[in-house]
């Protein structure tokens, strides 16, 4: 059954996303290239419609069947849709980020209301630190709120977003589907479905992108399964599943603030802009990231059960490689000699000459 809704996914999307490419100017859904552009066409934007009302209808289907037991997590659909409507607008109307923020943490609060939130750090030196529920549930709308804006900065490059979303869902998919829990399974799978096909359309050169309507979406929906992970792995794993979009975010606004720029200003310095400025490549730029996307989720699925002490230090090491890997204002170079005093002589031109006198003894 699962397989035949992904199939069902699948289809819905590519024939949205087709029929979106054809008709986009008459929604007015273009977007124009600026100077933050990566693109020099004028391109359909906001095909997340697409893929997010496929995949919210046929989960929604599901619920109504109540195919493995979705009837006990309507709310979670509930939340993503109200993530997605927010995307929509924004696409079509265009939303102040005060507002986005607003819908995305009625959405989170929707989740934490029905019992899906951090409730715990992890175990460290053995000892097991768990959050009250008072600290438990602003830190989870912060955490949700934060990887989903997070998500929709990295959506800078044909395929990106959507790639590494994939990356994240396959992952999930397997701690799902080793623990037997039916959210996790069915949740990513649909979106993995629709990932799949909007990615036909997506990949460079892109014939469509996806907007805040679908980058929205995807990051609080990765979120979602974040946060749900956190049930059966160590927290600490689940921060290195969903690693990029984080340093990304991390890293940006610590160069943000050692240049003394505002932290939620516009500018071209996530990771995707200086390595697209070294290789000038757009498809193995997208590549390498997916590559490092690949390896931090391949450790933090082998740490999944770890003490959470040795995977912060490991986290922190790797943190700090980033950011000085991916920071253009730190050059090493070699410290300057201390210049010598040069004195300079100005030949002196029509100037009286002493007269000459007697040493006097």
């Amino acid at each position: 059954m699962i397989f035949f809704l992904m199939l069902v996914t699948f289809a819905l999307t590519a024939a949205c996303t087709a029929f979106f490419i054809k008709h986009a100017d008459k929604f007015g859904l273009i977007d124009i290239p600026n100077e933050r552009s990566m693109h020099a066409n004028p391109t359909p934007r906001g095909a997340g419609i697409c893929f997010g009302l496929a995949s919210l209808l046929v989960s929604f289907v599901a619920i109504a069947l109540d195919l493995n037991r979705l009837q006990e997590y309507y709310y979670v659909y509930i939340a993503i849709a109200v993530v997605f409507a927010a995307g929509y607008l924004d696409d079509k109307k265009g939303l102040s980020p005060k507002v986005k923020f607003i819908f995305i943490i009625a959405a989170a609060l929707i989740l934490c209301i029905n019992g899906i939130y951090i409730d715990t750090l992890g175990h460290y030196m053995g000892y097991r630190l768990d959050l009250p529920i008072f600290i438990a549930i602003p830190f989870t709308v912060f955490a949700i709120t934060g990887f989903t804006n997070a998500l929709n900065l990295i959506d800078g490059l044909d395929g990106l977003a959507a790639t590494i979303s994939a990356v994240m869902m396959g992952a999930f998919l397997w701690i799902g589907y080793i623990n037997g829990d039916e959210l996790m399974i069915m949740l990513s799978s649909i979106f993995l479905a629709s990932i799949a096909a909007f990615l036909l359309f997506n990949w460079h050169p892109a014939k469509v992108f996806m907007g805040d309507s679908g980058s929205l979406t995807l990051g609080f929906t990765v979120a979602v399964l974040a946060v749900r992970a956190t049930e059966f792995i160590e927290p600490m794993a689940v921060l290195f599943i969903v690693v990029l979009p984080v340093l990304d975010t991390f890293i940006v606004m610590v160069r943000r603030k050692q240049r003394g720029l505002s932290l939620f200003s516009a500018d071209k310095t996530h990771m995707h802009h200086i390595l697209y400025k070294r290789y000038e490549d757009i498809p193995y730029t997208v590549i390498l990231l997916v590559y490092i996307q690949i390896a931090f989720t391949i450790i933090g699925v082998q740490l999944r059960h770890a003490d959470n002490f040795m995977s912060l230090i490991l986290f922190g090491i790797l943190f700090f490689i980033m950011l000085n890997l991916f920071d253009q204002r730190i050059k090493r170079r070699k410290p300057q000699e201390k210049r010598k005093r040069r004195f300079t002589f100005t030949k002196m031109r029509n100037w009286p000459k002493e007269e000459k006198r007697p040493l006097s003894r």
